[in-house]
């Protein structure tokens, strides 16, 4: 069959702008491509920036008046993180455990074991810190006693002011970032 010099032959694919069909199919490809790499940076280019941004400083925060913590004893408070967000909930509460001495010292350690950061319970009977996680032991005054933890308890710097505890917080201790030297 011969074709038809007189039947006008479209080419083939054509647009009604011109563009061919490939031409358009490149073009979107490209444009999801676009749009999937500024997905993608968007985090990237946060956490790179995100360094030179401030952090908030730590806070006074009271934990509560001093006859709350009787001399001799080791009590669990709470204070709530001041860096926290309307949507943290529960979550933005921190406890601590207070250890009140004779007169108005005290120690104030992070809940945080030092191994891998579970929480330590206080036993009153053994005067021990445990962890649950890995079996780490810690004496009252929250040296390290046995275990896998490299070093003791994190403490919080404290002070009195006005018959109040209060305790420097604001963010949470790692082998990296301790509260403090000892």
């Amino acid at each position: 069959m011969k074709p038809n010099p007189e039947t006008p032959v479209s080419p083939p694919c054509a647009c009604a702008n011109g563009t061919s069909r490939r031409n358009f199919l490149f073009k979107v490809g490209v444009g999801i491509n676009v749009v999937a790499g500024a997905l993608l940076a968007t985090p990237l280019i946060g956490y790179v920036f995100a360094s030179f941004i401030r952090k908030p400083a730590a806070q006074w925060i009271t934990l509560g008046p001093l006859t709350k913590f009787p001399a001799g004893t080791t009590r669990l408070a709470t204070y709530r993180n001041p860096n926290t967000r309307p949507w943290d909930g529960k979550t933005g509460d921190l406890p601590c455990w207070v250890r009140s001495m004779e007169g108005e010292k005290f120690q104030v350690f992070a809940i945080n074991c030092a191994h891998l950061g579970c929480p330590v319970r206080w036993f009153e009977q053994s005067r021990l810190f445990m962890c649950p996680c890995h079996g780490g032991v810690y004496y009252e005054d929250g040296a390290r006693a046995s275990g896998p933890p490299p070093r003791g308890l994190y403490e919080y710097n404290h002070k009195i002011e006005n018959g109040e505890l209060l305790v420097q917080g604001g963010f949470i201790p790692t082998l990296a970032r301790p509260l403090s030297t000892t």
